[in-house]
């Protein structure tokens, strides 16, 4: 009785596993108000308006009057960047703030694209992705293509599983793939790597799992749990200091471009990005103050129980390519990405480049893009 049992419980599974594995789900379309106050009784206005990037003296001497202010703790000797920024090297890219980065002359180059706003509610991943999905429909567009990395590759997937009949195609260079077995098989997959799916570069970006995997998230994740809990209190002091803002921000341009920085006195931020660039972007949270907003998105998608979210049980069902760069924060093989992206048409072994890739290497992401693109528009 007991086989019969059993045989019958696995049977059952498998004829589940069988029929839930490709339905096609999507997310309901709804909507939401996320400004200050009840939403209005009025129709939304739905203009698209011109605007310039701005600037003035006042917030430029603002600005260099908090930065001769600031307060440097010497590092501990020898400690590069395993500590954090490494306020030696910090103290070089205040002098080149202070002395030859030109904001206006940035604000310029940022003008030379045109630049337009418009409002539409607002905030967790799936509110985004709303957002994308009614701006593309205000801009006249009913298909599209999505791309996406860090939070934008959450988001793009969002759209995909939110209205799949609009996305042409999904290319992604990161993707949060979160399943209990993954756990297992990394566990046996280098002793039995052809078992799971795992090629021989798959091995090579995975292990040993204790570094690049465990060790590796525990040094790079303590500002997430900061964001996903209490953004608003590290925020305060991001949005009073210019220097802390840098140093909090431009720390993740070494090491998750490459780990490796970390035992580099620079943490190699000028291998890879000219401080013009680094400081530009440094300067859009500055002058914008939103720096505490961008931080308080972590907590709005992650401060709950982000398991248990709906999008993230659900698979996608539009085409797909992935471009992945070997220092990515977590490599993921495309054995694992096709269980969630069921049309997974391109996957792409990059042959460098790390978080920031459309910073770090534009033009190897844009090949790779442009090859997704061009494989879907032949079929």
């Amino acid at each position: 009785m007991w086989l019969e049992i059993l045989l019958t419980s696995v049977l059952g599974f498998v004829i589940y596993w069988f029929v839930s594995r490709d339905k096609e789900e999507t997310l309901p379309l709804e909507d939401g108000w996320w400004g200050p106050g009840p939403r209005p009784p009025t129709q939304e206005d739905e203009s698209i308006r011109p605007f310039k990037v701005e600037t003035s003296d006042e917030e430029i001497n603002d600005l260099h009057q908090r930065i001769e202010k600031a307060r440097i703790t010497p590092p501990l000797e020898d400690s590069h960047f395993h500590y954090g920024f490494n306020s030696n090297y910090l103290k070089k890219i205040i002098s080149y703030w202070q002395n030859e980065f030109d904001w206006k002359k940035q604000v310029e180059i940022l003008n030379r694209y045109p630049h337009f706003k418009t409002k539409i509610e607002g905030l967790n991943s799936v509110a985004t992705a709303r957002i994308f999905y009614k701006l593309m429909l205000r801009l006249g567009f009913q298909e599209f293509y999505i791309q996406g990395g860090d939070w934008g590759s959450l988001i793009c997937t969002n759209i995909a599983q939110l209205v799949p009949s609009h996305v042409k195609g999904l290319h992604l260079n990161m993707a949060f793939i979160i399943r209990n077995f993954y756990i297992l098989t990394l566990a046996l997959g280098r002793h039995f790597p052809r078992l799971f799916g795992f090629t021989k570069r798959d091995v090579e970006l995975l292990y040993p799992v204790k570094e690049k995997i465990f060790y590796s998230t525990l040094r790079e994740s303590g500002y997430m749990h900061i964001q996903c809990t209490k953004p608003d209190t590290v925020g305060c002091a991001l949005n009073d200091s210019p220097v802390g803002l840098a140093a909090y921000i431009l720390e993740k341009f070494s090491t998750w471009t490459n780990a490796e920085f970390r035992n580099l006195e620079d943490g190699g931020l000028e291998r890879k990005f000219s401080l013009d660039d680094l400081l530009t972007n440094i300067m859009l949270y500055w002058t914008t103050g939103t720096i505490t907003s961008s931080q308080r998105f972590y907590k709005e998608n992650m401060g709950q129980n982000f398991l248990a979210i709906q999008h993230e049980r659900m698979k996608v069902h539009v085409p797909t390519g992935f471009a992945a760069f070997p220092c990515e924060l977590l490599h993921v093989p495309e054995k694992w990405l096709k269980f969630k992206y069921r049309k997974l048409i391109s996957y792409s072994y990059m042959p460098r480049g790390g978080h920031f890739a459309a910073l770090e290497e534009p033009e190897l992401l844009a090949r790779d893009i442009c090859k997704f693109v061009g494989l879907l528009e032949r079929q």
